[in-house]
């Protein structure tokens, strides 16, 4: 019989997982999502996650605590009397009281390989240290950060030149899949649980502002990596000058060229810019407020001629 669930999640990332669960036939009780955000062009207006948004089309009570400190909330979680939560990039670590809420427990549909890239950002962090593989999980949650016993497993390739975006949009379609045939399996008591490896454990941590400028002192390989593993969002950057004043710069996408020069210098009039050992060739760039152009394009507007200095 159809099992009764908690859904739990934020981004677009978490949607097509809640739809899956629904078109299953299974119960969607209620859906947690993180509360509205200040959005819109002025940052005036209170935007709905797309997960609220989804769940209000679906006809499903959406609740939106800021946390699960308040009595109240526990409580009202409990009342839904679930067989089990699903969680998809929620947003929030859950209490003890939380996880074991439900008859059956709480299931996380988490986007690595675990132990590899336990965290907030496992998908950019896969790409940014060339991997050439990830994958889907669907583990029961304990109270560590992704340390819980897998039950399902989807490995998805890395293309060379696969963006963070690009592989976001993949491993959100085979994780929706995945949890599916997860809660199938759970309804009918045949999901097995295997704990994790204690070896190989890596932190996917929360990409910071910091570290989103382009350094091309690194190896080509390397600055292609972290180009593509920011791409789109929140975008890796350069700066550079242009018409006098130092503009900000961001890159989308490249390719990886052979030859040498100067690190940090564009050694030709297409973009090709020198990295240790090797360059790289920027192909989708972006001015600040400017829209995202390909190297033509953009080179036609913004030339940035052999020789220039990017820093």
């Amino acid at each position: 019989m159809p099992l009764r669930i908690i859904f739990m999640g934020t981004p677009e990332f978490s949607v097509p997982t809640l739809a899956a669960l629904a078109e299953a036939g299974h119960k969607i009780v209620a859906v947690y999502t993180q509360p509205p955000r200040p959005g819109g062009r002025r940052g005036l207006d209170l935007q709905k996650s797309p997960v609220h948004q989804a769940a209000e089309l679906l006809g499903i009570d959406v609740l939106t605590p800021v946390n699960f400190k308040d009595v109240a909330d526990r409580q009202t979680f409990r009342d839904f009397d679930a067989d089990v939560a699903v969680v998809v990039a929620y947003g929030l670590l859950l209490p003890e009281d939380i996880l074991n809420g439900t008859r059956l427990g709480c299931y996380n549909g988490h986007a690595s390989l675990l132990p590899r890239w336990r965290g907030a950002a496992p998908i950019q962090r896969a790409i940014m240290a060339g991997d050439h593989e990830t994958g889907m999980m669907v583990m029961k949650m304990d109270k560590g950060l992704d340390t819980g016993p897998v039950a399902l497993t989807k490995v998805v390739a890395i293309g060379n030149e696969m963006t963070a975006g690009e592989l976001h949009d993949k491993l959100m379609l085979v994780g929706a899949d995945l949890m599916k045939e997860a809660m199938d399996k759970l309804d009918g008591g045949d999901l097995p649980l295997t704990p994790q490896a204690e070896h190989g454990v890596i932190y996917a941590a929360k990409i910071s502002k910091a570290e989103t400028r382009i350094n091309f002192s690194r190896t080509a390989a390397e600055v292609h990596n972290h180009i593509r593993g920011l791409s789109p969002f929140p975008g890796a950057w350069f700066e550079v000058e242009i018409g006098g004043k130092m503009e900000r710069v961001k890159v989308l996408s490249s390719v990886v060229e052979k030859v040498g020069g100067e690190t940090g210098t564009a050694l030709f009039d297409d973009l090709t810019i020198a990295c240790d050992n090797g360059s790289v060739r920027l192909t989708r760039l972006q001015r600040a407020g400017g829209k995202v152009l390909d190297a033509d394009d953009f080179r036609r507007g913004t030339p940035i001629p052999a020789g220039t200095r990017l820093l």
